[in-house]
């Protein structure tokens, strides 16, 4: 999984862009908004790619590859 690629950003993106792509994605795919079967798999899916991005030291780790 590209975590930039789920969040639709790229690899220079500030932890602002990060922060706002993630909350627009959170709303539209959590499964409380958004009845879609695929929805919560989507939504679980962009919260792991946040965690990995929102983590300066997991972010420092994925840059480096």
């Amino acid at each position: 999984m590209d975590a930039y690629e789920v969040l639709g950003l790229k690899p220079d993106a500030s932890d602002d862009d990060i922060k706002k792509a993630y909350r627009k994605l959170a709303l539209k795919y959590h499964p409380d908004r958004n009845q879609d079967p695929e929805a919560e798999n989507k939504f679980k899916e962009v919260s792991e790619a946040y965690s990995t991005l929102g983590d300066p030291q997991k972010k420092a780790q994925l840059d480096a590859f």
